[in-house]
């Protein structure tokens, strides 16, 4: 599995697969959120203008998961990362993390963070996997509570919620 930079063109393969990874959440029993529209296209492009945005990539160099991050509190803050059904249970959203450690280790970034549903298993738990760890609400700088406002906002507070940091 190859990681590269987003192209533009495959800015719609980047909702597809938002689209086909969120399903799974009708079988806990959160409608809500897979039926949740991905990031409109503007936006996804600003991730990839902006260098942060990066997708893993199939034998014929097809987009199969991505991960989309912002600068949040002098940390890269995982906004999205998403592993189409097709192709979970092969470690490739673990890679896309480790590949935005491993760049913000080289730009002396301090840490990975995101925010995450904390009684999901394949979020909380899984990331806990991964080398995060969940953040009190005394550590939160104020981009993170920014991020959770915003979330609260868009209705996610309606399940237990968890910010979450990996110190690189």
């Amino acid at each position: 599995m190859r990681i590269r930079s987003v192209l533009i063109g495959e800015l719609p393969l980047l909702q597809d697969i938002e689209r086909a990874a969120g399903l799974c959440f009708r079988d806990v029993g959160m409608p809500e959120v897979a039926d949740d529209e991905p990031l409109p296209l503007d936006e996804l492009a600003g991730y990839q203008r902006s260098g942060l945005a990066w997708v893993a990539v199939d034998d014929a160099d097809a987009p199969v998961a991505y991960l989309i991050a912002d600068r949040v509190d002098g940390n890269l803050h995982v906004e999205q990362v998403s592993v189409h059904p097709d192709s979970a249970h092969r470690r490739i959203g673990r890679a896309l993390l480790d590949h935005l450690a491993a760049l913000a280790a080289a730009e002396a970034v301090p840490a990975l963070t995101l925010t995450t549903f904390a009684e999901v298993p394949w979020n909380a738990p899984y990331y806990e996997r991964c080398g995060f760890e969940p953040l009190d609400e005394e550590a939160l700088g104020p981009g993170l509570r920014a991020v959770r406002a915003r979330e609260a906002s868009h209705g996610l507070n309606r399940w237990p919620r968890v910010c979450m940091r990996r110190t690189l």
